[in-house]
């Protein structure tokens, strides 16, 4: 026994010797294919899950080892090929992909090298806990209060929600590692594994044993149809059998909890007994938003779905329509607003993040705006711009050229950065209307269809389309490229008298940063102002004549619906000695 023992352990050291002496391409294969049985027992906090994977070789050199990757929390029982175990060493593999901070890793011996483009299927089994957990947020100093509040995925017996990579590895993966103290690490991560299996295949039958009345399962905010639930005494065993789903953007995410349920035509709310009012409040702020949100974006091609959290301080978070949040935390002013959000995903869906989630915050802007003006609409969008700025405008991006490669990687079409593609993309699409008007953008949304949205440039081709105006400047600064943002500053201002006893001012107007922008100008005088628009390119002027009927007071470059990186020397003084008799 002991010379065995002792044999096991060498091979088990040699083989992972082996394994660290060759550098691994853990993202070497993309996960085409899940076909999984997913058993969850609430009261022990336990996941077990039988099935198949279909894995493709997305590199360019035939491919013997492939890197498999589940939560922590759980431990790898075996995998097979063609119904024969397959060797593989496990080991853990620190990574804030998972709520954990590590991730349990089978390095897998392949039977054969599977070539470029290839494709191999295995079957897996895996099991443990799964339990709340917020160590990776905690490790960087994040208070316990708030860490638990940001990660509060877990099974338990009153309430089981997971969601997938990002925050919990409840299904196969394979990354490189994200670190959550590395800025937009964790982001670049997740967003190349959504890219990577934006085309794949997840079907999931699940078996949820417990005491009581048989819970609702869900998966993504689609209820699971049952199949069969058995009584065992007072416990009972539900069996789901979920539609396939493509992975697209979305988190697979499982929900099991008992809800009451409120259907209107357009979405659905689940929500815990005694949050009735909540619901009904939430239900009606969408109706309410679901005309307008039609009128941009087109009829709803699915019914939005919330679904309540149950403790009241969690965070919320949006996956394509479906919607998880406290719903006793939502401020009713604001409901409206969230809505209006998950709406637009029910009605207009894009493969580019840029498209699919700046629209969607584009929306609650324009929302804002038909509700309380203009102005709020701007005030909502400059809640985002500090964030946006601490990514976009520091002042070496702005004064130094960065390599090609750089402003190339760092764009609205190749970002995975959510100040990107959420807020400085909401700005694009806002700055857009500005330009060519309302009816000239429905009209190119309208006419989008994700399935042919195979290059960068479909949707600015729909765009152009639509208006005689050349944008393809605007695209290059900021679609195309990240040349991060302008910089606007009035130069100078001439005012003079006219033979009419009116004043025709020029203003002159600077752009010190690389992003070029149409903005507007108002120049204001006692008891009035004027607003008019300049088309300013990066680094570059422009002159704009202003008739008015008083004498000019002050100039005013940029309202706030351009994102800039210094807006503090955007007003002029017009000294009353400079206007010209």
């Amino acid at each position: 026994m002991k010379l065995r023992a002792f044999r096991f352990y060498f091979l088990s050291v040699l083989c992972a010797s082996v394994v660290n002496a060759f550098a691994l391409d853990r993202e070497a294969f993309t996960f085409t294919n899940y076909d999984l049985n997913v058993r969850v027992e609430p009261e022990q906090q336990r996941l077990g899950v039988r099935g198949k994977i279909t894995l493709r070789n997305d590199s360019q050199t035939p491919q013997k080892i492939a890197v498999l990757q589940i939560s922590s929390s759980l431990d790898w029982r075996s995998i097979k090929a063609g119904g024969k175990p397959l060797q593989f060493v496990a080991q853990p593999y620190t990574s804030d992909i998972d709520h954990t901070g590590a991730l349990s890793e089978a390095i897998v011996t392949l039977p054969e090298a599977v070539p470029p483009k290839g494709t191999v299927e295995l079957e897996i089994a895996y099991e443990g806990v799964i339990v709340l957990d917020a160590t990776r947020l905690t490790r960087i100093g994040t208070p316990e209060d708030a860490a638990r509040g940001t990660d509060w995925d877990q099974i338990s017996a009153k309430f089981t929600a997971v969601r997938g990579a990002g925050y919990v590895a409840w299904y196969p993966i394979a990354t490189e590692e994200a670190d959550l103290s590395e800025q937009n690490n964790l982001f670049d991560v997740v967003g190349r594994l959504k890219a990577r299996e934006a085309a794949s295949k997840m079907h999931f039958r699940i078996e949820e044993t417990s005491a009581g009345t048989p819970p609702q399962i869900l998966i993504s905010g689609d209820m699971c149809n049952v199949t069969m639930i058995e009584q065992m005494g007072l416990a009972h065993l539900a069996s789901v059998d979920c539609e396939p789903m493509w992975l697209g953007p979305i988190v697979p995410t499982l929900v099991i909890a008992s809800y009451a349920v409120l259907e209107r035509p357009d979405i659905t709310v689940r929500y815990f007994y005694g949050h009735d009012a909540a619901a009904t409040a939430y239900a009606e702020a969408a109706e309410q938003a679901t005309p307008f949100i039609i009128e941009w974006f087109g009829t709803l091609h699915k019914k939005a779905q919330t679904t309540d959290l149950a403790d009241p301080h969690a965070s919320p978070v949006e996956n394509g329509a479906f919607l998880l949040t406290p719903l006793t935390s939502v401020d009713p002013k604001l409901a409206g607003l969230i809505a209006a959000h998950q709406l637009t995903h029910a009605a207009f869906s894009s493969p580019r993040l840029w498209i699919d989630e700046g629209l969607a915050h584009f929306a609650q802007a324009l929302y804002l705006e038909q509700q309380r003006g203009r102005q709020a609409a701007l005030d909502y969008m400059a809640s985002h711009r500090s964030a946006l700025s601490a990514v976009e405008s520091d002042k070496e991006r702005q004064t130094t050229a960065p390599r090609s490669e750089d402003e190339v990687k760092r764009s609205l079409i190749n970002t995975y950065d959510e100040e990107l593609y959420r807020s400085k993309a909401m700005c694009v699409w806002w700055m857009l209307r500005d330009m060519i008007g309302d009816q000239a953008l429905k009209k190119a949304l309208a006419a989008y269809h994700p399935e042919q949205d195979k290059e960068p440039s479909y949707m600015p081709r729909l765009i152009q389309a639509q208006t005689q105006r050349d944008l393809e400047w605007f695209f290059d600064d900021w679609v195309y490229r990240d040349r991060g943002l302008p910089d606007f500053k009035v130069e100078s201002a001439f005012p003079r008298k006219t033979m009419t006893d009116e004043y025709l001012v020029t203003v002159t107007v600077a752009n010190l940063g690389r992003a070029g922008a149409e903005v507007p100008v108002t120049v204001k005088f006692a008891g009035g102002e004027i607003t008019k628009r300049i088309e300013v390119r990066g680094n570059s002027k422009s002159v704009i004549r202003v008739e008015i009927a008083k004498p000019p007071q002050e100039i005013v470059v940029n309202d706030g619906s351009v994102p800039e990186s210094d807006m503090t020397n955007n007003v002029f003084k017009v000294e009353a000695s400079n206007v010209a008799k």
